[in-house]
């Protein structure tokens, strides 16, 4: 299953999202790019820079409503993050604003952090584990799993609060309710959907961007409903989940001292630096927060990054929610009903049917197994690429890899194209070009609007003894007359075709003068045709000399055709009117030739 989708673009030649890709998960086919599934994290920075919006979120939406319009009783298990994402006045708003589209039950997926929190603080009091990684990101969770395995017996074996919470709704309601988690981020979608490990306790997953658009199909405003309570008991500081430290504020709220030193890690980087630093032995006897978006869920993928500030939110979250825990007599223990609201009664599961339930997670290697190219495969690939010499290798970045030798690998791994080396195919489009400028022997210029020389091929600097920097210098009306260029520049219409004659030159052009758009500039292609105009004169002066003798012939049959007509007594008129109409047909064409010439 996908979970971002591409949608056809105009991504050629961009690479911004490989570039954006921390773990190079996005190969490119046929100059579109397209999610490596088995090795994405579901971070979505590729999203967020892609300039074509080419990327897109697969949506549960219409299932959802689906769900709804069947009437089948659906319970929302709403991301705590909303607090600083939603607009609204007063929490209760966001309820009501639920329950107007259809859900039978609103409750909060703090909830479900009660019990994380709860496993979490097992295995710091066991201390049994010599570190200890949160795994309530499933980005971060991706990131060990396939990337970092030998780090996997860090992670902390536990599910996330979303799955604890559908755990919890599930055995207090049945599965004939459907559980639909909102929140802000892409990778609980494979979580919830495509992960065989916790499948089943979450039915679908919608983000902000969705509930938002939601409402105001409706034509529901939250800020302009009364307040509804929530359906599950107060998770108190386990509200904090999102923000970064969250998870931290809600263990060391739980009052039990541990041996443990705790700190927090977010963003893509820091956690790499951190997983690499703890590859090397580093770090020892920690509990670690780990989260791949930088400030927490706040700042997920399905958020407007642009119009909220983390330290805002964060500052506000902390200052409404209390650090303390929450009454653990409140919630429901594996067999025990809790204090229920009256509508999460009405769907209540009788206590017999409950079962024990585990929030355990067995993380495991999920490593790719790519093949790896031998050194010399390494070097075939990019000798195909101009690169014959380490020195050829810029490792500029711009094809979305740190450096030549790993984007060759990509394309060992068929992750990546051939050509997507900008410097080659630049390199190669402009050596073309000059060849072609260089070899052609017709006369090459470029002018801007004021008329600047600002291209000046091989065979201009010979016809007009000029070195390609002293032609750089000057303007086109010192060399000849700009009246056409600047006809073409001012109206924007090519003149095409046209014969001219330099004199001091000694030669005759057809000239082409185009007008370029993309440059604002007018290009000039001059094709020396002297020799044919030359050719073309000794061609009609041979006529003109064929035709004077053809005259002389007409004259002398004339007088012997009068002479024979004085013998005869027959006249002449029809011959000299015949053979004159030959001599005036053929000069008419001749001359109508030579007129096209001059």
């Amino acid at each position: 299953m996908n979970v971002i989708d591409f949608k056809e673009a105009k991504c050629k030649n961009c690479y911004k999202c490989i570039r954006a890709c921390e773990v190079k998960a996005i190969t490119v086919k046929n100059e579109q790019a397209q999610i490596l599934n088995d090795k994405c994290i579901l971070c979505g920075h590729c999203m967020e820079v892609c300039p074509q919006n080419a990327k897109t979120f697969s949506s549960d939406l219409e299932m959802v409503k689906g769900f709804l319009a069947q009437g089948i009783p659906t319970i929302i298990s709403l991301a705590p993050s909303y607090l600083g994402i939603l607009k609204f006045q007063k929490p209760g708003q966001v309820v009501a604003g639920l329950k107007r589209l259809g859900f039978s039950q609103v409750r909060e997926t703090a909830e479900g952090a009660v019990y994380v929190t709860e496993e979490y603080n097992r295995l710091l009091q066991e201390g049994t584990m010599e570190n200890i990684i949160t795994t309530c990101c499933p980005s971060a969770n991706d990131l060990i799993e396939i990337y970092y395995p030998e780090l996997v017996k860090y992670m902390a074996p536990v599910v996330s609060p979303m799955i604890a919470h559908g755990k919890v709704i599930k055995n207090l309601f049945g599965d004939q309710v459907k559980v639909v988690f909102l929140g802000p981020c892409l990778a609980k979608k494979r979580e919830a959907l495509n992960d065989a490990r916790t499948a089943g306790y979450i039915d679908a997953v919608l983000h902000f961007f969705e509930f938002e658009d939601w409402l105001r199909e409706e034509g529901i405003e939250l800020s302009e409903l009364p307040e509804e309570p929530f359906d599950n008991p107060n998770p108190e500081v386990n509200r904090l989940y999102p923000v970064s430290s969250g998870v931290l504020s809600a263990v060391v709220a739980d009052g039990k001292q541990d041996s443990y030193r705790k700190f927090y890690v977010h963003g893509m980087k820091n956690a790499t630096d951190l997983l690499d630093s703890m590859n090397r032995g580093d770090i020892k006897g920690s509990f670690i927060e780990l989260n791949i978006c930088n400030g927490g869920c706040i700042k997920g993928p399905a958020v407007d990054r642009e119009s909220i500030s983390r330290f805002k939110v964060k500052l506000d979250m902390e200052e409404q929610i209390a650090k303390v825990p929450p009454k653990k007599e409140e919630f429901m223990p594996p067999k025990a009903a809790g204090e229920l609201t009256a509508s999460a009664k009405l769907l209540e599961k009788p206590q017999e049917e409950r079962e024990e339930l585990s929030f355990a997670k067995a993380f495991q290697d999920r490593s790719p197994k790519d093949a790896v190219p031998t050194e010399e495969e390494i070097r075939a690939i990019l000798r195909k690429i101009g690169k014959t010499e380490p020195e050829h290798e810029l490792n500029c970045g711009a094809c979305g890899y740190s450096t030549c030798r790993e984007k060759a690998v990509a394309v060992f791994q068929k992750k990546a194209e051939l050509y997507m080396c900008i410097p080659y195919m630049h390199e190669r489009a402009e050596s073309m070009s000059n060849f072609v400028l260089d070899t052609t022997p017709n006369i090459i210029l470029v002018v801007d609007p004021d008329m600047k020389i600002i291209e000046f091929n091989h065979a201009a600097r010979k016809y007009f003894h000029l070195t390609y920097a002293e032609a750089l210098d000057k303007y086109l009306f010192e060399l000849i007359d700009h009246s056409d260029f600047e006809e073409v520049m001012r109206t924007k219409q090519n003149i095409l075709g046209k014969k001219v004659r330099y004199e001091d030159l000694g030669i005759t052009t057809s000239q082409d003068i185009v007008y370029m758009k993309k440059q604002d500039a007018v290009l000039g292609i001059f094709q020396d045709i002297t020799k044919e105009e030359e050719a073309e004169k000794q061609s009609y002066q041979l006529k003109v000399e064929t035709i004077e003798m053809a005259q002389a012939v007409i004259d002398r049959q004339m007088t012997v055709a009068q002479e024979i007509a004085g013998l005869l007594g027959e006249t002449t008129a029809e011959t000299k009117v015949t053979l004159t109409k030959l001599r005036d047909m053929i000069l008419g064409e001749e001359t109508d030739i030579q007129e096209g010439i001059g």
